[in-house]
């Protein structure tokens, strides 16, 4: 089951218009640019933004910023993925396939003292981002949903 992310009080896209898919891409500078992506204009459309529960969970849990990995998304910083991963979703971006992104968030230490984990260094869960190949949705969710 998905649940519609909230962003400013109603769903909307990366550049702040209603998810509707109808404005066209423009420029934009990411808030956390990928210093080997030079890429910062809108690639694409991310259509109507959802996500699941545990994805939204993790997003407070983490205290990020959903606007921060769609913009990271929206102008190719794939993240935690491998080079063929990426190499894949610079092709599927050309021929209009789906998209994924993955981003490692870590987890602060009292989220991980309630996990009741003993661990020698920093906790991180990835969370992913889906765009479709119609670009109708883009869907944050954990690995583990899907």
């Amino acid at each position: 089951m998905r649940a519609n992310v909230r962003l400013r009080g109603r769903c909307m896209d990366a550049m702040g218009a209603v998810a509707s898919g109808a404005r066209r891409p423009k420029s934009v500078t990411p808030s956390t640019p990928n210093p080997t992506s030079p890429r910062r204009e809108q690639l694409f459309l991310l259509g109507r933004i959802v996500a699941t529960p545990g994805a939204l969970e993790l997003l407070r849990r983490t205290a990020t910023i959903p606007e921060v990995l769609l913009m990271r998304h929206v102008t190719g910083d794939w993240g935690d993925i491998g080079a063929e991963d990426a190499q894949e979703n610079d092709l599927s971006l050309q021929a209009g396939f789906r998209l994924m992104s993955v981003y490692k968030l870590p987890l602060v230490a009292a989220v991980v003292a309630d996990m009741d984990q003993s661990c020698t260094g920093p906790v991180q869960h990835p969370i992913w981002l889906i765009t479709e190949a119609d670009r109708s949705a883009t869907t944050f969710l954990l690995p583990e949903e899907y």
